[in-house]
């Protein structure tokens, strides 16, 4: 999607460790008019699919969920990172380890939003080491629901993330694939 990779580059700050800092306009501050752009662009992708529901993770997700849910005519549920007062009943959990936090999270989902009837889209802003959407498949498939498809706004293809989850069988779609960076030039090269 060249008006996003034209975005990442106008306005992309990459930092050492192999971090792509977006903040300004994908998740933190938000671009509403590209997370439209996005939107639209997912359900051209996905068009031939029967999705009924869309998926993400807290709490960069859940704005590019919310537009692209719009073009599907379906409801966005996200996956929790830690279990509050206001979930009752059961739930399905993972374990999730985030690459920009460094850390594991108990992830969940109520049961009384995932069934087996659901065919799923799963939306999220970067994928690195994949570990984020491994959780959310095993959340859909726990529920007997089916994964339709995952749709990534940024994927560092340089890490193993992607080509994890494409080996799981799972139709993956990126938006925009790096496949370098340099944080001493402040250069990024796509794929």
């Amino acid at each position: 999607m060249k008006l996003l990779q034209d975005r990442i580059i106008a306005d992309g700050n990459v930092k050492s460790g192999n971090v792509l800092k977006v903040d300004n306009f994908l998740n933190h501050q938000m671009d509403i008019e590209l997370f439209n752009e996005i939107g639209k662009e997912f359900k051209q992708i996905f068009s031939e699919c029967s999705i009924n529901k869309i998926l993400t993770i807290e709490a960069s997700g859940i704005g590019i969920a919310c537009i692209t849910a719009q073009y599907f005519n379906a409801p966005v549920v996200f996956a929790k990172k830690a279990q509050s007062i206001n979930i009752d009943g059961d739930v399905y959990s993972t374990k999730i380890e985030s690459f920009t936090h460094k850390k594991t999270y108990d992830v969940i989902v109520s049961k009384k939003f995932l069934c087996p009837e659901d065919r799923v889209l799963i939306i999220d802003d970067f994928l690195a080491n994949g570990c984020a959407l491994a959780g959310l498949i095993d959340i859909v498939r726990s529920a007997g629901a089916t994964v339709e498809g995952i749709g990534i706004v940024i994927e560092k293809g340089f890490q193993n993330g992607g080509d994890m989850i494409r080996n799981m069988g799972v139709r993956l779609e990126s938006l925009a694939i790096i496949e370098s960076m340099d944080a001493e030039r402040g250069t990024i090269e796509f794929r």
